[in-house]
C-alpha cells in the first residue's frame, strides 16, 4: 500500500498518480483508499488540514499523488446580482455551512431545507454535481471543521434566527 505522510501544493514533474475523493473524505487526517488505477494508497497527515484539489500526497516511497476533487452532489446558487449573493452567503455562513464561494456563484452540499431558504431570498437553486471546495474559514487557516470554539462571547445553545441579538448601549 503506498503511503502519504506529506502533501504539497503542486506535483514534480513526472508520473503523478490521481485520487478522487470527496469533500468528507479529504477532511481526514488519517483515510484508507485507492487510487483511480486502483492501487492501495492511505493519507497520514496533519489533523485539520482539508486537502484541496490539484494538491498533492507525497507517497514515502517518493511517488506523488494528485488530490481531484470528486464531483458531488451540491445546491448552486448563481446570479449577476452581488448583493443577493452576499445576503445569501450571510444567512448560510450563518448556520456555519461549508460554503463555497465563487464569481456570480455560491455552493453548498445539498440541503433541501437551505434551498427554501435561498429561494425565499428570492435566488434560484440548481441541483447539480460538481466538485465542493468551500472556503476555509478565518479562524482555522487551511483547516475547516465544525468542532470549534467561539471566543466572540456567546454561546451556541439557542436555535438560530436570521441574526444574533447583540444590544449596545450607547452614552452620550
Amino acid at each position: 500500500m503506498l503511503e502519504a505522510f506529506s502533501v504539497k501544493p503542486e506535483a514534480a514533474p513526472g508520473a503523478v498518480l490521481e485520487v478522487e475523493a470527496t469533500f468528507e473524505q479529504r477532511q481526514k487526517s488519517r483515510y484508507r483508499t485507492t487510487t483511480r488505477c486502483g492501487k492501495p494508497l492511505g493519507w497520514f497527515i496533519e489533523r485539520g488540514h482539508v486537502l484541496l484539489d490539484g494538491e498533492v500526497l507525497e507517497c514515502s516511497d517518493g511517488q506523488q499523488v494528485r488530490v481531484i476533487a470528486a464531483l458531488e452532489p451540491v445546491s448552486q446558487v448563481t446570479s449577476d446580482d452581488a448583493l443577493a449573493l452576499t445576503r445569501a452567503a450571510y444567512h448560510l455562513g450563518n448556520r456555519h455551512m461549508p460554503l463555497q464561494i465563487g464569481a456570480g456563484f455560491l455552493r453548498y452540499q445539498h440541503d433541501h431545507v437551505l434551498d427554501l431558504m435561498v429561494e425565499g431570498l428570492g435566488l434560484a437553486v440548481n441541483f447539480e454535481k460538481q466538485p465542493f471546495q468551500p472556503e476555509n474559514g478565518a479562524y482555522h487557516g487551511k483547516s475547516h471543521g465544525h468542532a470549534h470554539s467561539h471566543a466572540h462571547g456567546h454561546s451556541h445553545s439557542h436555535a438560530h434566527s436570521n441574526s444574533h441579538d447583540h444590544h449596545v448601549e450607547h452614552s452620550h
